[in-house]
């Protein structure tokens, strides 16, 4: 099965070199780090798959941590953790993670790039973003309630609303890119991921980078499952 045309263009993209807002702030820190994979996987989506009335388009698949959890708790990211002895790679690493946090079929997924790793100095994992293509989705929620609050099928219509994106200003000085969708703040890490495809995709349109929201001082959006930390 082909990949729909916006699809293609972000590959293509990918495949010429691909750089974040997260990565500024990365170039001088050593890429050492225990190996991990998040999985940034894209689908259609189309009213009988949302069931929300959303206009057909792309999306992202993003999960949210439960609040309970000790260190992250509420947080949106993709699914991901630390590579396994047994995984044989990164793909491997991404496509388990999803499996185990959201009921993924792995069968149903195409994975079409694995992006550079980035190293997260504040947990000591060097984490590769694996791009995927949901080429025959399916129902997916947290296997975990204690883990893992909700799993949301995000349209990219939403992500690039201008009414929905904010600077996140973080307690070490830093600002970067934010999302407010679905009830969520989508920040650090995985929003930085996210700003940088929707740049690449030819997605983006003007925002307001004015509208800030500060974090907590003692939480990180790492992008990794709470036992990975």
């Amino acid at each position: 099965m082909p990949l729909p045309d916006w699809m293609d263009k972000l590959v293509d993209a990918v495949s010429g070199g691909f750089e974040s807002p997260l990565d500024r702030y990365r170039r001088d820190i050593e890429p050492i780090g225990r190996p991990a994979a998040v999985l940034m996987l894209f689908g259609q989506n189309a009213p009988n798959v949302t069931g929300d009335g959303v206009v057909p388009g792309p999306d992202i698949l993003l999960l949210e941590r439960a609040a309970t959890l000790r260190n992250h708790a509420g947080q949106p990211a993709f699914p991901g953790g630390a590579v396994d002895p047994e995984d044989t790679g990164v793909e491997q690493t991404a496509l388990r993670e999803a499996n185990e946090e959201t009921g993924l079929d792995p069968s149903s997924v195409r994975v079409v790039a694995s992006l550079p790793p980035l190293p997260v100095p504040v947990s000591r994992f060097l984490v590769t973003p694996v791009l995927a293509w949901w080429e025959r989705p399916h129902p997916v929620a947290p296997l975990h309630r204690e883990e893992v609050a909700s799993v949301t099928r995000v349209p990219v219509s939403e992500l690039v609303d201008p009414a929905n994106r904010v600077t996140v200003r973080h307690p070490a000085g830093y600002a970067s890119p934010g999302f407010a969708v679905r009830g969520m703040v989508v920040w650090g890490f995985t929003a930085a991921l996210v700003s940088g495809l929707l740049d690449i995709g030819g997605w983006t349109v003007p925002w307001h980078p004015e509208r800030v929201l500060d974090v907590p001082s003692t939480s990180s959006d790492l992008g990794l499952s709470e036992e990975e930390r």
